[in-house]
């Protein structure tokens, strides 16, 4: 049985014990849909799936009642921050952003990925899932850097330096954008070779422009979807 079939069979479970835990209908087809992607992602078929989901459902729909966990607007791009916008974060250093993604499960992983290194809003995030947009903003809730004591926390870093680092931070981000159906195709990209990431509709999302130099990869640089110019550098 694969892992489609075993969670169809349990998918009126996972809502009844959704439903006794929110009281909502709504929100209770929102954790057994966060349940199901939290299953598809898992590395490894557990095995004994019924308990498995059982407890992730339970998990799910109890920290959505946390006020943490409610939808969430989502903030303004950047270019469409209001004149009296505060000063750009202070992007955390190379080893922090690679230890932030290293920490997150592979699904975190895409979400980050789409957020906060593409700059995809809710509903792209939600269309490169497969998800509803509710869901979509818990998600996202969930892999947002904290804030600090002063405010927001640390951004991604425009620019990662040190093959080490671009090397761990492609394979957190490329295998787990692949996992949940985004393609990466090969394609030219500003004027040189890279690859363009699109979602299971066939939106493009981001991409990837590769610096080349003596046959050796130099740089990566990260590159927003067209409606949101701009890029990302991580240096080898």
């Amino acid at each position: 049985m694969s892992r489609t079939e075993e969670f169809e069979e349990l998918r009126p479970l996972l809502f009844s014990i959704a439903y006794r835990i929110l009281g909502n209908a709504s929100r209770a087809r929102d954790a057994v849909e966060e349940t199901r992607l939290a299953y598809e992602s898992a590395p490894a078929v557990p095995a004994a799936p019924r308990a498995f989901l059982s407890a992730e459902v339970t998990r799910i729909a109890r920290a959505a009642q946390h006020p943490a966990h409610a939808p969430l607007q989502d903030p303004p791009h950047p270019q469409q921050q209001p004149t009296s916008a505060p000063a750009a974060l202070s992007p955390m250093t190379a080893a922090a952003a690679v230890l932030l993604l290293e920490r997150l499960a592979p699904l975190e992983r895409a979400v980050f990925a789409l957020r906060e290194i593409f700059g995809c809003d809710t509903a792209q995030i939600a269309a490169a899932v497969g998800c509803p947009q509710a869901v979509s903003r818990r998600l996202t809730a969930c892999v947002t850097p904290p804030e600090g004591p002063g405010g927001p926390g640390p951004s991604w870093p425009d620019r990662i330096t040190g093959a080490d680092h671009v090397a761990r931070v492609l394979a957190a981000v490329v295998p787990a954008l692949l996992r949940i159906g985004v393609t990466m195709r090969p394609q030219d990209v500003d004027g040189g070779p890279g690859a363009v990431f699109h979602d299971r509709d066939g939106t493009a999302l981001g991409a990837l422009a590769l610096g080349i130099l003596d046959a050796r990869i130099q740089t990566v640089r990260w590159v927003s979807a067209p409606k949101h110019p701009g890029g990302q550098d991580a240096a080898a």
